[in-house]
């Protein structure tokens, strides 16, 4: 962390240009602990540095690390084409700091989604060597069976893969519904390996990354939140592939 002026803090945290946050500051309409901050000569901390625009309280964040709990109908993309996209449900400011999503899930697919601006945790994030473990409940068309469950564990040969890919986990939840865990990450790798077993996906979510699930951070479909370290710990390889 540094000291930079008030004007500079805003605009590193998406609020505009740093004209426009010059003007900001000018009109009076920046507090840091209360105070309505005037001065564009004063240097501030950003450690630990709450300020207020238009009476709305934020705080200094280096690099945003958030958790979304995905709704469906909802693009994965910068610049989404046939639905809206997911930025669309982070404050505004958020796509001026180059937010992106860590990976993608479909249109269609709900459930916990990682975005960052920090282009290395993204990078490493996705990286296939990582063999993070993610959680996902998918619910079939036709019903589950035992024999169902078991080629997906022996593993699946789909097009394009020169190997047949196989769930590390797969447990039945009840007549219709699945839980998978795969580490792969190959595209709509859940859906296709369903109908290579002979079925298909009606409906599916990502529940966890890693050790962080979803179920813990209490957040409704279209929710997010700011991950803390102890919760970015949790996005870890598994023991067993480390």
């Amino acid at each position: 962390m540094s000291k930079h002026t008030l004007e500079r803090i805003l605009q590193s945290q998406g609020f505009g240009t740093r004209k426009f946050c010059l003007r900001l500051v000018e009109d009076g309409e920046v507090s840091v602990n209360g105070e309505v901050i005037t001065d564009t000569r004063l240097y501030l901390e950003t450690a630990g540095l709450k300020f207020s625009i238009y009476g709305e309280e934020w705080l200094f964040h280096e690099h945003l690390y958030l958790a979304l709990n995905k709704p469906s109908d909802y693009e994965c993309s910068r610049k989404p084409s046939h639905h809206p996209g997911v930025l669309s449900l982070l404050p505004e400011q958020f796509a001026g700091r180059d937010v992106q999503p860590v990976g993608r899930l479909d249109h269609d697919t709900t459930g916990l989604l990682l975005m960052s601006d920090d282009g290395a945790f993204i990078h490493a994030q996705s990286s296939a060597k990582r063999h993070v473990p993610k959680v996902y409940v998918a619910t079939t068309h036709e019903p589950v069976t035992p024999q169902l469950v078991a080629q997906l564990l022996k593993g699946v040969k789909l097009e394009d893969e020169s190997v047949p890919l196989a769930a590390i986990v797969c447990r039945q939840l009840d007549s219709h519904r699945l839980e998978i865990v795969l580490e792969q990450g190959k595209y709509h790798q859940v859906k296709r390996m369903l109908v290579a077993a002979g079925n298909h996906c009606t409906s599916l979510s990502r529940t966890q990354i890693g050790g962080l699930k979803l179920a813990d951070m209490g957040l409704a479909l279209g929710e997010w939140t700011y991950l803390t370290a102890p919760q970015l710990a949790l996005l870890v390889p598994s023991p067993q592939t480390a």
